[in-house]
């Protein structure tokens, strides 16, 4: 987030309002890296100081008595996951909608409709147990896209998502992202950020002049000194002419003012010079964009039976005109996408089969990608960047992404904000390595429970 609005937010606070106690720790012993080398990793004040081979004594002396540190044998130490486009206000709203399959229009109408029903504590609530478990899966700093409602309380899903923001702040780095249609009038838009929002979002391509309403987002943005992050060219044919004119408005902005483009999905299904077009645009504007495999695999191509498109960008074509490529979730459990974990690898995976990238490549998109196109600093287990890590139970990267395994343990800063482990019911007559020694830790409650 853009240390103005972060500023902003954080006068806008509630002294009242309910904060986590995450528990500080000072070295993680016996980690496993990517590569494969076995480390301590040491953490002062939220930051990595230290990685060296396990058992070594740092020269900043290392922990002694007394000090917090975490066994981590059999487990891997990655970068925490960041997730850089939902909507907590529409997740875990399937059970209440149950729209039949549908494309994306249909999806915004189940949307609409069910939207015109509910109040700010049932999207908070929603809102709350998704990213909840989002926390618990190992993300630990979350985009959400908030709805404006055309009625007499428009202003009820911002509210909603600055209540989860507050509650969660020990835990969990929140941006919002006001969604402006074109029937918002501005002074609506103006309203969103002054109660907590911190970027102006919308879908330009849906409205009915998208080049005028991209331009009219932009200058919000500008107006109002936030950053803007816009669904961009989420349809696989034709030419809505949103992107050009998008990338020309912020190419002269400062470096470090947030500019993001979501979806785009109809560069995927240009030819070879339509899409070197387009990245060349995305990159020289120092445009940010976030593909959301699960989502527009779900909404896109219904209405093809041959050659259907897989409805992603071109990723590794956008990588290699070097453009900032992260990958999220988007909708979870909700009219755009029925299923959905909320959890960063089973994003990874899908980006390895839909888009073709490799293991690390698909990782790197759902953490340091992720993290850099929300203007987040670098984090993972490498001196002098933030300690938002995720030890997992694995042998390696593969086993992460292909088999999601349940014992987790997140950090944010530094800290501990969840830790999960299955309970293992072991024969008494077979013996355990140290490293696999059973133990339980408190799971992670439904959303019907949090109710």
């Amino acid at each position: 987030m853009e240390p103005r609005r972060a500023a902003q937010r954080d006068a806008q606070r509630g002294a009242g309002a309910e904060r986590v106690a995450p528990r500080h720790v000072d070295r993680i012993a016996g980690a496993r890296l990517q590569g494969g080398r076995v480390v301590d990793v040491d953490i002062v004040d939220g930051v990595v100081v230290a990685v060296t081979d396990a058992g070594t004594t740092p020269t900043r002396g290392g922990p002694t008595g007394g000090e917090s540190v975490i066994d981590a044998r059999g487990y891997m130490v990655l970068t925490a996951p960041a997730e850089p486009h939902a909507h907590l206000d529409k997740a875990l709203s399937w059970g209440a909608t149950r729209p039949p399959g549908c494309d994306l229009g249909a999806a915004i109408d189940a949307w609409r409709a069910y939207a015109a029903t509910v109040d700010e504590d049932e999207i908070h609530a929603r809102a709350l147990a998704a990213a909840r478990k989002l926390v618990a899966n190992g993300t630990t700093a979350v985009r959400s896209h908030v709805d404006l409602h055309d009625d007499h309380d428009p202003l009820r899903g911002v509210r909603a998502l600055v209540r989860v923001r507050d509650e969660l702040a020990g835990v969990m780095d929140l941006q919002i992202s006001v969604m402006v249609n074109e029937v918002d009038p501005s002074d609506r838009a103006r309203a969103a950020i002054a109660a907590g929002a911190d970027l102006i979002g919308g879908a330009p391509h849906i409205s009915t002049d998208p080049v005028a309403e991209t331009n009219r987002l932009v200058d919000l943005a500008e107006e109002l000194d936030t950053g803007i992050d816009l669904h961009v060219d989420e349809f696989l044919d034709g030419d809505h002419a949103m992107l050009e004119v998008f990338t020309d408005r912020v190419a002269t902005w400062p470096a470090g003012q947030i500019r993001t483009a979501g979806h785009c999905c109809r560069i995927g299904s240009l030819d070879g010079a339509g899409q070197s077009r387009a990245a060349g645009a995305l990159s020289r504007a120092d445009v940010g964009v976030v593909t959301l495999p699960i989502t527009n695999l779900y909404l896109q191509g219904r209405a093809g039976c041959t050659s259907v498109p897989r409805g992603l960008p071109p990723v590794r074509a956008l990588l290699e005109t070097d453009v900032t490529v992260a990958a999220g979730a988007d909708n979870v459990r909700d009219p755009f996408n029925p299923v959905g974990r909320s959890d960063a690898t089973e994003t990874a995976m899908l980006l390895i089969v839909a888009a073709h990238l490799d293991m690390d490549t698909a990782w790197q998109l759902v953490t340091g990608g992720a993290r850099e196109v929300m203007g987040l600093p670098p984090a993972g287990p490498s001196p002098g960047l933030r300690a938002d890590l995720l030890l997992v139970r694995a042998g390696g990267l593969d086993d992460v992404i292909a088999d999601a395994p349940p014992d987790r343990i997140v950090l944010r800063a530094g800290c501990v904000v969840a830790e999960r482990e299955v309970l293992v019911v072991v024969d008494p007559g077979v013996a355990l390595l140290d490293d696999q020694a059973p133990t339980t830790h408190p799971r992670t409650p439904t959303y019907e429970e949090t109710r």
